[in-house]
């Protein structure tokens, strides 16, 4: 199900929700912190050799981050609404990344620029914790994805994916569903098949 938000104030309530208790001063500031970024179908969030400065939070849409590895895209990460997206090495090290990160669908992103985030945060427990766990969810995500491909059946691997993220799922291209998976789209095909059957 689409989450419809009207403002910044939604999606900061919605952030609140769901990772740190705040009250009406500390929402007020989280909501200062936020930038609304949109994005045509296609067009690039962030490209190689930029540096990430911002935690993007998808408020509406389908973003794919990838990366080239022997001439060939390799996706490392897809998220709908309600994902968080952020190259970790490039924003902590403030050094150009090799990812890249692109709309999938028409998309509306809001930023937390991690200098401001931080700078808040200091003076506020609440957003300190909202910050830590934003980056303990999205470690363990690719921890999720790391042990998905390394230790699961091509079977396994789609219908966990499945049940992970039954949005990406329905929304995008096969393509990227079966790289990120680490399997061909002729095996994502069979799997697809193999999996309906049970």
């Amino acid at each position: 199900m689409t989450t419809k938000f009207n403002t910044t104030r939604d999606i900061a309530r919605e952030l609140a929700r769901k990772y740190s208790t705040m009250t009406h001063d500390e929402l007020d500031l989280l909501e200062h912190v936020l930038v609304p970024m949109k994005y045509a179908k296609g067009e690039k969030i962030l490209t190689e050799g930029q540096v990430c400065r911002n935690i993007m939070y998808v408020a509406k849409g389908l973003v794919r981050q990838f990366y080239f590895k022997n001439d060939k895209e390799v996706t490392e990460h897809l998220s709908v609404e309600g994902g968080i997206v952020m190259c970790i090495e490039s924003l902590f090290k403030e050094e150009p990344t090799h990812l890249q990160v692109e709309a999938l669908e028409p998309t509306l992103i809001y930023a937390l620029p991690k200098a401001k985030l931080e700078e808040v945060a200091l003076h506020n427990v609440n957003i300190q914790i909202l910050y830590r766990k934003i980056l303990e969810e999205s470690l363990i995500l690719s921890q999720v994805h790391a042990d998905l491909v390394r230790f699961e059946s091509a079977l396994d691997r789609y219908k966990k994916f499945c049940r992970l993220m039954p949005q990406v799922v329905l929304r995008s291209p096969l393509i990227y569903i079966a790289n990120y998976l680490q399997m061909t789209p002729e095996t994502l095909s069979r799997v697809r098949t193999a999996s309906l059957a049970e």
